[in-house]
C-alpha cells in the first residue's frame, strides 16, 4: 500500500533504524521520519538509499544525546518516537529455549530508548520486539517509568500473520500516548500467503532484479538432497537415511524446519537472519530446487518490490538486513492507529 496522504505533517524518529523496515511502515502510514539512528554500516547504507529524507545519525545510541536530536527536529512538535531495540539477547534461539535471556549488552539498549523519550517527550511512542521481552525485568521497568512520565500504555504479544503479513512471527508491540488511553491496532484477520507474496515473480534466470538473482551455491550432495525434498512443505525428515547429514544424526537435535520447503498456500516460517541459508530454517522455495532469494525474503517481510538492498555486500549480510527488519506492513498498521489517535485528540 502506498503512502497515506495526511492533512498535516506528523513527525517521527526511528531510534533503531536497521535497513528501514519500521521507517517504511511509518512513511506509508503518514509520518515524516525526520531523524533515524543506526550504528551498523551495511544497515545505514541501505537505510540512506531508501530514506534520503531522514537525517541519519550513524552512531551508537548510547553516544547520542537528546540535544543531537533536538537540533535536527528544529523546534517541530514531535509526534512519535518509535524503535525496535536489538533483540538477539532475548531470542529463543540465543536462549536455547530456556527461560532466562542470554547475557548480551544490547539487552540494556531499551534504557536508552527510555532516556530519549524522557528528554524529548513525544506525543506518542511505539516499541516492537521479540515476545520474550515481555517478561524481562527491564521491560517492566520501562513500562513503569513511562507511566510515571504520564504515558498511557498498551502492549501485547501478537502474531503478525494476523495483520496480513505472509509470515508466522510472534512479536511484542507496545504503544503509548500522552494524549489519552490508547490501544495497539486490532488484528485485521487478513491472511496473505507465500503465493500472494512471491508467486508472481519471474524465474531467477529471467529476472532483471539483481536481488532476485542471488542464491546459494551448494555442494553436489546437498543439491541432490534438496531435489529429493517433497514440494510444498517437505523437509529433511522426508529424505532417505542415506542423505541424512552427520550433524542431524545426534539425538535430540532440534530445528526440524531446516532444509524445509515453504508452502504456497500458507504463511512462511519466520524470516530470520539466516533466511538465505536452508541449513538455518524452512527457507527452500516451495517447488524450485533452491533457497529463497533476498527479494523473495524481502517480499515475505512485506518490503515494497522497489525497495533497494545493497548487492555488493556478502550474501549473509543481506540476509541479516532483511531478517532483522520490522515488516513494513505491520508497522504501518500500528502507526496508522497512532495517527488516528493523534487526530482524535488534536484535530
Amino acid at each position: 500500500m502506498g503512502k497515506y496522504h495526511a492533512d498535516k505533517e506528523y513527525f517521527a524518529i526511528d531510534l533503531f533504524a536497521g535497513c528501514g523496515g519500521l521507517s517504511e511502515g511509518l512513511r506509508q502510514a503518514g509520518f515524516k521520519v525526520v531523524a533515524a539512528l543506526e550504528v551498523d554500516e551495511y544497515a545505514a547504507t541501505c537505510y540512506s538509499i531508501n530514506h534520503p529524507e531522514a537525517v541519519l545519525i550513524q552512531k551508537d545510541i548510547r553516544r547520542v544525546t537528546s540535544s543531537n536530536i533536538k537540533k535536527i527536529v528544529s523546534g517541530k512538535e514531535l509526534h512519535l518516537i518509535a524503535g525496535c531495540p536489538p533483540c538477539q539477547g532475548f531470542s529463543s534461539v540465543r536462549r536455547l529455549n530456556k527461560k532466562k535471556s542470554a547475557r548480551d549488552s544490547r539487552n540494556c539498549l531499551i534504557l536508552d530508548y527510555l532516556r530519549l523519550v524522557k528528554k524529548l517527550k513525544p506525543l506518542t511512542i511505539m516499541l516492537e520486539n521479540v515476545a520474550a521481552l515481555k517478561d524481562y525485568y527491564l521491560f517492566k521497568l520501562l513500562t513503569r517509568s513511562l507511566k510515571q512520565l504520564g504515558y498511557k500504555i498498551d502492549y501485547d504479544v501478537v502474531n503478525i500473520a494476523d495483520y496480513g503479513v505472509p509470515q508466522r512471527r510472534k512479536r511484542l508491540v507496545m504503544v503509548g500516548s500522552l494524549l489519552g488511553d490508547i490501544k495497539i491496532a486490532p488484528i485485521t484477520k487478513e491472511r496473505k500467503t507465500v503465493r500472494n507474496a512471491i508467486g508472481h515473480l519471474a524465474s531467477i534466470k529471467k529476472t532483471r532484479d539483481p536481488l532476485h538473482r542471488i542464491t546459494a551455491n551448494h555442494t553436489e550432495k546437498v543439491q541432490e538432497m534438496i531435489k529429493l525434498i517433497p514440494h510444498n512443505g517437505g523437509g529433511r525428515t522426508d529424505l532417505p537415511r542415506m542423505y541424512e547429514l552427520i550433524c542431524h544424526k545426534k539425538k535430540n537435535v532440534g530445528f526440524k524446519d531446516i532444509y524445509g520447503r515453504l508452502r504456497w498456500d500458507d504463511v512462511s516460517s519466520t524470516i530470520t537472519c539466516g533466511c538465505l541459508n536452508p541449513s538455518k530454517g524452512r527457507f527452500l522455495h516451495p517447488t524450485e530446487n533452491r533457497v529463497i532469494t533476498p527479494r523473495e525474503a524481502a517480499l515475505l517481510q512485506t518490503f515494497p518490490a522497489s525497495y533497494r538492498f545493497p548487492t555488493n555486500i556478502p550474501k549473509g549480510e543481506i540476509g541479516v538486513l532483511i531478517g532483522n527488519a520490522l515488516p513494513p506492513r505491520f508497522s504501518r498498521i500500528q502507526a496508522r492507529q497512532l495517527i488516528n489517535h493523534i487526530k482524535k485528540h488534536r484535530g
